[in-house]
């Protein structure tokens, strides 16, 4: 299997972003050197579809706000039920195709830091697209929820069984600190991690493990699944970061 023409990141703001670096780190451990990486600067899908428009071939690329929800609609790609949103796109023989991954990456970061959310507490503030796709892969793998207002209140979805309403939580995430490093309020729990990261973060931050782990997925179920039992593990990519 030969990569893409280009894979990358799209979004704003994204100059800080690993993903391109992600994405040539995996494709080298599968013998795919030879895509050009792109960072598709848009803060619009008008932007993001001209810009695009001008890559000829394959293109592999992870979506940041603004760009989650815009290309359900636009490009006919659904998101995973409850979600209602992407983080990972395709365009292959001139169609789109995608999924969401911060779930998955969230819980597999959190096992890498030794707390698995089966019989695990998560207080979460937020209710935006990454709030929702930890939430239903939180919920999906054992663990309760309690929930925070933030900027948005979280949603109806598959992980309403999974909701308490207080008591004492396990780790606690803000998901509406800012994109590139922005700060979280501080929440009452035992361990509090942030999924936000700036030019600097090192492998010891949660957000860059996370970025990680949800990138190693997008590879399993978008990219190249058939593929998935060839990629590194999470711990063989972190050491090259």
């Amino acid at each position: 299997m030969s990569g893409p023409a280009f894979w990358g990141i799209a979004g704003s703001p994204i100059s800080h972003s690993l993903t391109p670096r992600l994405f040539s780190i995996v494709g080298s451990y599968l013998g795919m050197d030879h895509s050009e990486q792109v960072f598709i600067e848009a803060t619009s899908i008008e932007e993001f579809e001209s810009q695009a428009s001008s890559l000829e071939g394959e293109l592999w690329l992870s979506c940041t706000a603004p760009l989650k929800h815009s290309p359900q609609a636009r490009l006919g790609v659904s998101g995973p039920p409850g979600v209602n949103a992407i983080n990972q796109l395709m365009r292959s023989e001139g169609k789109w195709s995608g999924t969401s991954t911060d779930g998955l990456g969230f819980v597999s970061a959190c096992r890498h830091i030794g707390i698995d959310p089966n019989g695990s507490v998560l207080r979460m503030r937020g209710g935006g697209s990454a709030a929702r796709s930890i939430a239903a892969a939180w919920s999906s793998h054992g663990g309760s929820i309690i929930p925070e207002v933030g900027r948005r209140e979280l949603i109806s979805g598959p992980w309403d069984g999974s909701i308490v309403i207080n008591g004492d939580s396990d780790l606690a995430v803000d998901l509406d600190a800012e994109p590139a490093g922005g700060g979280s309020i501080e929440m009452d729990s035992d361990k509090q991690v942030s999924i936000s990261y700036g030019r600097g973060a090192s492998t010891d931050d949660f957000a860059v493990v996370m970025v990680a782990a949800q990138h190693l997925e997008a590879w399993k179920l978008l990219f190249a699944p058939s593929r998935a039992e060839e990629m590194p593990s999470l711990s063989e990519v972190l050491s090259v970061i």
